[in-house]
This record gives structure tokens, C-alpha cells and sequence, in this order.
């Protein structure tokens, strides 16, 4: 791994994606994360004011690209969350985050899927999937 790549306890990067609701564009990244690198990154997501359940829209995007998010469910934001992430992502929605020093912090300004047809949220998950591939890169550039 290289130096500039970061690791946890487990040896592997960890990325955290933030997002208000934890059900549209933080699931379809987590989503997305998990399915590029498989294993090799530890995968996490919440939401500072969770919703019931994930945006069926962006589930019904994901699943056209075969990537099955039924089982995510929204999770509240904790610090420890935070804590335990190398890399956390907010999804241009405002959310507030715990800052830790030595963690590498983004926001994507990214449009909101609720309340969007599939059309819209084909084209936020597709933004999503070019800025996971690049994420994806930096932190296992071999």
C-alpha cells in the first residue's frame, strides 16, 4: 500500500459517506465503493437525521447497474463513526461532522434523489460512480 494511502487498525482504508437522510446519494456511494474495491475498503455510511428507509429510486438505479442496495439501511451519525474513518465524504447536503485531525474530508456537491424521477437519479448515481472511481485511485492507486 502506499505511504499517502490510509489505513486502519485493519490494514485497509476506511471512507465514511455522509448525507442528511442516509438513503439517496450516501447508500449509492456506499454502494458503488463497495462494489469497485470489494474488500479492500472498509465501507461506511449515516446520516444526521436518518430516514425510515432507502430512496427506492436509487435503488432502483443501483439495481440497473447490478448492484443490490436492498439490505442498506439508514444509520444515524455518530462521532465514533467518524473517528474510526480515514476518509469522510459529505454529499453536499450540510451536514456537520465531527473533525478529527489526520482524516482527509470532502464534500460532493451532488443534486438530492428525493423526490426526483429515475431519470434524475440515473444521472446522480452515475456522477457518483465517477467520483468513487477516482476516490477509488487515490487510495489503492495499484
Amino acid at each position: 500500500m502506499p505511504e499517502n494511502a490510509p489505513q486502519t487498525l485493519t490494514g485497509k482504508p476506511s471512507v465514511l459517506f455522509v448525507c442528511v437522510h442516509n438513503a439517496g446519494r450516501s447508500q449509492m456511494a456506499a454502494g458503488w465503493l463497495a462494489h469497485l474495491a470489494g474488500d479492500r475498503i472498509e465501507v461506511r455510511s449515516a446520516g444526521s437525521a436518518p430516514a425510515e428507509e432507502v430512496n427506492q429510486a436509487a435503488v432502483e438505479a443501483m439495481a440497473e447497474v447490478g448492484i443490490d442496495i436492498t439490505a442498506a439501511r439508514p444509520k444515524a451519525l455518530t462521532v465514533d463513526a467518524v473517528d474510526a474513518s480515514d476518509v469522510v465524504i459529505t454529499m453536499g447536503c450540510g451536514d456537520a461532522c465531527p473533525i478529527f485531525p489526520g482524516k482527509r474530508y470532502e464534500d460532493w456537491q451532488l443534486d438530492d434523489p428525493a423526490g426526483q424521477g429515475i431519470d434524475t437519479v440515473r444521472l446522480i448515481r452515475d456522477d457518483i460512480r465517477s467520483r468513487v472511481e477516482k476516490l477509488l485511485s487515490e487510495l489503492l492507486p495499484d
